[in-house]
């Protein structure tokens, strides 16, 4: 009982560092994130919300990081294709 009194801070911190882990991957490697996120771009722009030149900017970020996310993809798919044989 104390054992676990004593570790649940610490089992507490590993989880929320797991799953913050979770959302940077997701913003980092979630290929339909991505999308989303340069579609909402696109309509920002559209509607006159940003600038051409914060756009421009944004998008390019947007397409290095989707770029990204497809490599990590298929080098996961890869690595998943090798264990299988």
């Amino acid at each position: 009982m104390i054992h676990k009194l004593l570790l649940s801070p610490v089992t507490l911190i590993v989880k929320v560092g797991q799953k913050i882990k979770e959302e940077a991957d997701k913003e980092l490697y979630d290929v339909s994130f991505i999308q989303q996120k340069i579609v909402h771009l696109q309509m920002m722009y559209e509607l006159g919300e940003i600038p051409e030149d914060a756009y421009m900017e944004k998008e390019k970020e947007l397409l290095l990081r989707y770029e990204a996310a497809k490599e990590y993809e298929l080098k996961k798919w890869e690595s998943m294709t090798k264990k299988q044989k």
